[in-house]
């Protein structure tokens, strides 16, 4: 199950509904070891497309070496669809490496509502999974670093 804050799922559907048409993608992080996500950042979508998302290769490299440094790992790697289901698609089981992240799909298809769900994807094995949604605590970190901003 995936335990998220409720500022996590909004700063995604804003992110997603900014980018409509195109998908958008990012990534939550968190202390290693951990499964709780804790820090937002949006990452820019280098391909661009309504249909496929794509890391930005140096953008990605700089994410990961400053991870490293923080002793995080990415727990939450999301993007949007933006005309079909929030369910992974063929590419995106085909691009997941990250055995240990939820990945969150949010459909922005239709203008009044969303779809948020999140899955496990573990050598092209999809599994969804239960998301809980919580108030974030005075503590937290509600904001993203600012890295990958558009």
């Amino acid at each position: 199950m995936l335990k998220i804050r409720r500022d996590f799922v909004d700063e995604i559907v804003a992110h997603a509904r900014r980018d409509h048409p195109d998908e958008a993608c990012g990534v939550i992080a968190g202390k290693e070891g951990s499964d709780e996500p804790e820090r937002f950042i949006p990452m820019v979508n280098a391909a661009r497309s309504p249909t496929f998302y794509e890391f930005d290769s140096g953008d990605l490299l700089k994410l990961y070496r400053e991870m490293d440094a923080r002793d995080e790992v990415p727990v939450v790697i999301y993007h949007s669809h933006t005309a079909t289901e929030a369910y992974p698609s063929r590419t995106d089981i085909a691009y997941a490496s990250e055995p240990e992240a939820h990945y969150v799909l949010v459909s922005t298809r239709d203008p009044e509502t969303y779809e948020f769900r999140s899955y496990r994807i573990v050598d092209g094995v999809v599994t969804e999974e239960d998301v809980e949604v919580v108030e974030p605590s005075s503590k937290a970190d509600t904001g993203s670093d600012g890295l990958h901003e558009d």
